[in-house]
């Protein structure tokens, strides 16, 4: 078991610990930053960003000159190594993304992981995040959900994780890219049903639209235009009268079953969809990508 790290005060108002702050930034609005985070943005020795010149723009709004180095999914491993040595010697460093919450379908969990197996104090400065935003704007229920981030991008594994979600009864919330968006929607409706859905994006901005309907709906809207900027999709679970009671790993075992036994593949997809209530195309999908476990 880890225990974290002493902490002298990360929440002392008359100074700012030493340690790895994640800092929430806003996803559009630029005002939508907490003064804790004006203020630790402007005490730490360094500021480790995602995009320097995203941030750029939200230190010139606050005018905050700390120093600022770059750190993202193509930083050599050096660059990590270096922000942790320069942590274990006593400075401080805000971790920030492009946007919202670092840690979250984003390149800096690799540093905070870092930090905390080093024995780094970690210190959390909540902020906005697009998935919380848009599910409160999606209509669907929240008590409950499971968030999948970003869906392969290759189509046969996008499907194969698609079909792994189609028992689930509480809504499920992805991040997609706006150049995947209609391909995404159109497995979605495919292997999901036409349940329904929610695509936000451009949250908090300008242009910020909430597409709300069926998969179908939101599927014919974008096969024709062009969305932009990032996009949080909201999807319904599986009614639960309708979710079928077994697994569909389990129904996937037995189409294998039925398949040693002579069936082809087409035909157990068949039979195995009519007998467990799953989908028939994401067994027969899942039965061709997914390699037989032994």
């Amino acid at each position: 078991m880890q225990v974290a790290a002493p902490n002298p005060s990360p929440h002392d108002a008359s100074r700012l610990a030493a340690g790895l702050f994640i800092v929430g930034t806003p996803i559009g609005n630029l005002e939508d930053v907490t003064l804790r985070a004006l203020r630790v943005l402007r005490e730490v020795d360094l500021i480790a960003a995602e995009d320097t010149r995203v941030t750029r723009k939200l230190l010139a709004r606050y005018d905050i000159h700390t120093p600022i180095t770059s750190y993202h999914e193509n930083s050599p491993p050096a660059k990590l190594e270096s922000l942790v040595a320069r942590l274990k010697g006593g400075g401080n460093i805000a971790l920030v993304s492009d946007a919202g919450m670092p840690g979250i379908s984003d390149p800096g969990a690799d540093l905070i992981a870092a930090c905390i197996e080093a024995g780094i104090s970690v210190i959390a400065v909540p902020g906005p995040t697009a998935m919380m935003t848009a599910i409160v704007l999606a209509g669907l229920p929240t008590d409950r959900f499971t968030f999948r981030g970003f869906l392969p991008a290759a189509r046969e594994a996008r499907r194969k994780a698609l079909a792994n979600l189609t028992a689930r009864d509480e809504p499920l919330v992805f991040y997609e890219a706006p150049h995947r968006l209609s391909a995404c929607l159109a497995d979605m409706l495919e292997i999901l049903g036409d349940r329904r859905a929610a695509a936000a994006r451009e949250l908090t901005k300008v242009h910020e639209e909430v597409v709300r309907g069926r998969l179908s709906d939101l599927a014919a809207r974008f096969e024709t235009a062009k969305a932009r900027g990032e996009i949080t999709l909201m999807v319904e679970g599986a009614a639960v009268a309708d979710a079928p009671a077994v697994t569909f790993d389990k129904a996937l075992s037995e189409v294998r079953r039925l398949m040693t036994e002579g069936a082809s593949l087409r035909d157990a997809a068949r039979q195995v969809a009519q007998s467990t209530g799953h989908s028939r195309r994401a067994l027969y999908q899942a039965g061709l990508t997914r390699p037989i476990e032994k």
